[in-house]
């Protein structure tokens, strides 16, 4: 019995896809590679009940190949339930290219990232994420029409982080509503971990709303030129996460809310941008439901990048676009009172009402 020799760390070696914990059922894996580019990509179709899979592709410099899998398996599940809970004919996906998107990407290593993408028929559509640009959408454009968030000058939607940032600050404005009585967020103290184009975007309703807001971010250049423009106080304390505000807003990758950082959390609510903050579901939101910190899901709250995608694709104006983003508000606050009413953590309220909307097509289709 080969698995009987191994060591316990070594095990998830034996299965290195199905056996991944993120696997949860994904519908099909594909990895990608082309010697002449040094693309290395892997795309996760996690589910395509309610139509095809789209997400974004993110370029990152991975530490190993594991971590990248396991990424993309994470991200593209979080797309299924952010698409469907959005109200959105679309499935989840997800791509990662491993790499620095500072030195290695290239237009063609992207053309050849979308030749890719085209391969699948449209199972997949891709979109801009972390280490990407509309400029990227637009060469991956060029070998495929399977692709959302190109520029506007090309018939698209443009850049979605301004979207997705007004979705996370509805999504904040509710949580603060039904956590202290008041959506009004003026002179609420709130930390933003993370300025790229969401964060900064978030800093400025945030500072335009009159909240006392704090930045923070590994890039110290960034982060002195957020800071002199919007106002916005450097965070220079020795550990973020025991910062004393009224909102933690992680707005930068997953995972922040974790074993080591739980128990030093002091904020009243947890609302960012950041994919998958919960480093473990069940566990840390059950943590955060008995210390009494309200949290915004959110696949529910960064929803407003997808929806502007989206938007290519049915052909929704402006106006509708903004309308179905600040809806996200209303959203957020039937998923707090259905996990009140039910005893259980905002997390699994949205995850129940997500999968139900899947669970009820996949019923209709199979009659």
């Amino acid at each position: 019995m080969t698995a009987e020799l191994l060591k316990a760390n070594e095990l998830h070696k034996v299965d290195p896809v199905f056996g991944q914990v993120s696997f949860d059922g994904h519908e099909q894996v594909v990895f990608c590679h082309d010697k002449d580019t040094g693309l290395k990509a892997i795309i996760g179709i996690h589910n395509t009940v309610l139509g095809p899979a789209l997400g974004g592709t993110r370029m990152w410099n991975y530490t190993n190949e594991w971590e990248a899998l396991n990424d993309v398996l994470r991200l593209s599940r979080g797309m299924t339930f952010k698409n469907s809970i959005s109200g959105l004919n679309l499935g989840g996906g997800k791509a990662v290219i491993i790499g620095d998107a500072k030195t290695q990407k290239t237009p063609e290593l992207m053309r050849r990232f979308g030749q890719f993408v085209d391969s699948l028929s449209g199972k997949y559509i891709t979109a801009e994420d972390v280490g990407m640009e509309t400029k990227d959408m637009d060469t991956v454009n060029e070998v495929t029409k399977h692709v959302a968030g190109i520029s506007v000058e090309r018939g698209g939607s443009g850049n979605p982080s301004p979207v997705t940032a007004y979705g996370v600050f509805m999504g904040m404005k509710a949580a603060a509503k039904y956590k202290f009585g008041s959506d009004n967020l003026e002179g609420k103290s709130v930390l933003v971990q993370g300025i790229g184009h969401v964060g900064e975007s978030l800093v400025k309703h945030l500072t335009e709303s009159g909240a006392l807001v704090t930045i923070t971010d590994i890039n110290e250049e960034r982060v002195n030129q957020v800071g002199a423009k919007y106002g916005a106080k450097i965070f220079t304390g020795a550990d973020l996460y025991s910062a004393d505000v009224d909102i933690y807003a992680p707005c930068a990758l997953g995972a922040t809310i974790n074993d080591e950082t739980i128990n030093k959390i002091k904020a009243s609510v947890i609302a960012g941008a950041a994919n998958n903050q919960l480093a473990n579901e069940a566990v840390h939101g059950k943590i955060l439901k008995d210390k009494g910190v309200l949290y915004a899901p959110d696949f529910l709250i960064n929803a407003g990048g997808v929806i502007n995608v989206y938007s290519e694709l049915v052909k929704w104006t402006n106006a509708q676009v903004m309308e179905k983003t600040e809806n996200i508000y209303n959203t957020a606050l039937e998923i707090f009172k259905y996990a009140d009413d039910n005893n259980i953590t905002t997390h699994q309220a949205a995850f129940s009402m997500a999968q139900k909307r899947i669970d009820d097509a996949k019923n209709e289709q199979n009659k």
